[in-house]
């Protein structure tokens, strides 16, 4: 079967692609007001653009990694809050939000169940972030620039580095929509810049190809109308 998503055909089975969610205590619809496991309509949407399935993954209790990332075609990182700075062993700035312990708990458990089983991985924003985290590396905690209204995304141009994964997909460089205020200070253990912002912060990161199809970049692609980073997941899943 042949279908046509986003400007491009889809053909055969659509892949089914897992994304984190937030777990908020105090979500309102309606008459209600509880505790929610959250996520913005722009990821799904974007997932279904590139020719996929989108499913949501609420935090869990990490035992439950393995078998979740088991059933899933690829997993999406999706952003959210700071990582907790005690998780690479750095005290805490003033502007570090308040962490989120849950969360923090079960997504390394689903990068690292995802990094084993060689299954299709893309970090978006704290996504990219706490990828850099479970293979070894540190954050800078502040940066100024990146977001420039609280609650309100911004632009600005990422330029892709030469002969990465990355690069084969978004070959020139872009806008791209963003809000962040932190950033990746050391690379963990194995990864590579694959792109960089004008004042050069690194903006994508990715594992060598042997590693398996690994890429986390720092801006919000759910926010903007180009799929190819989501297409590039949506095809590796798809193999």
């Amino acid at each position: 079967m042949t279908a046509t998503t986003g400007g491009f055909e889809v053909t055969g089975r659509r892949p089914l692609i897992g994304v984190s969610t937030y777990l908020e205590t105090g979500a309102r619809w309606g008459v209600w007001e509880l505790e929610a496991a959250l996520l913005p309509a722009g990821y799904p949407r974007l997932v279904q653009r590139a020719g996929g399935l989108a499913v949501m993954l609420p935090p869990d209790v990490p035992e439950h990694a393995a078998a979740t990332v088991a059933r899933l075609d690829a997993v999406v990182i999706a952003g959210g809050p700071d990582v907790d700075p005690a998780r690479y062993g750095a005290r805490r700035d003033p502007r570090t939000g308040p962490a989120a312990a849950e969360r923090d708990t079960w997504e390394l458990a689903l990068i690292d169940a995802a990094l084993t089983a060689r299954v299709p991985l893309l970090g978006i924003c704290r996504g990219m972030q706490l990828l850099n985290v479970a293979l070894g590396g540190t954050l800078v905690q502040h940066l100024d620039g990146h977001a420039e209204m609280v609650g309100v995304f911004g632009e600005h141009a990422v330029s892709p580095v030469a002969g990465t994964r990355y690069a084969e997909l978004v070959p020139e460089a872009t806008s791209v929509p963003t809000y962040h205020h932190q950033a990746v200070d050391r690379l963990g253990e194995g990864l590579i810049v694959s792109a960089r912002a004008a004042d050069g912060t690194a903006e994508a990161l990715e594992l060598p190809a042997d590693a398996g199809w690994v890429l986390g970049v720092q801006w919000h692609p759910e926010m903007g109308t180009d799929v190819r980073v989501m297409r590039g997941v949506v095809e590796a899943a798809g193999g």
